[in-house]
C-alpha cells in the first residue's frame, strides 16, 4: 500500500511524504503507482523549476519514499503571495486529486493530512 501524508500548516498544505508500494499489480505494470509517481514529479518539478520556488526534497527509491517540502507555499517564509496562492492550491489539488483515486483504489492508497509547522517535519 502506497501511505500518502500531507503537512499543512495554519490550513495551507506545504509538502508531503509518500511511502510504500501500491501492491495493485507487480512493479512495472501497477497503474496506481504509475499514476502516482507520474503526479508526485509533476508537482515536484512544477514547483521548483516552474514557478522558482525554494523546495526542500528526498527521493529514496531503494525504499520507495519520497519526502518533499517548500517553504514557498507559507506565507511566513515567501513575500510574493501570488506564489503562495499558486503553489499551495496546487498542493492542495494534488491532494483531492489522490483522495479521489482512493475511492477506487482503497486497497492500495491511503492519503492523510498532518497538521505541523514546516520546521518541525523533518529533513
Amino acid at each position: 500500500m502506497t501511505k500518502i501524508i500531507f503537512f499543512r500548516s495554519n490550513g495551507q498544505i506545504y509538502g508531503f511524504r509518500e511511502s510504500g508500494h501500491a501492491g495493485f499489480a507487480e512493479r512495472g505494470d501497477d497503474i496506481v503507482c504509475a499514476a502516482i509517481s507520474a503526479m508526485t514529479m509533476l508537482m515536484i518539478n512544477t514547483i521548483e523549476d516552474g514557478y522558482g520556488a525554494r523546495v526542500s526534497y528526498d527521493i529514496n527509491e531503494d525504499d520507495t519514499v519520497v519526502l518533499f517540502k517548500s517553504k514557498s507555499a507559507l506565507s511566513e517564509f515567501e513575500e510574493d503571495e501570488k506564489k503562495v496562492f499558486a503553489i499551495s492550491n496546487l498542493l492542495l489539488s494534488y491532494h483531492q486529486t489522490l483522495e479521489s483515486m482512493v475511492e477506487d483504489n482503497y486497497e492500495y492508497l491511503e492519503v492523510s493530512i498532518q497538521d505541523i509547522d514546516y520546521d518541525e517535519s523533518g529533513f
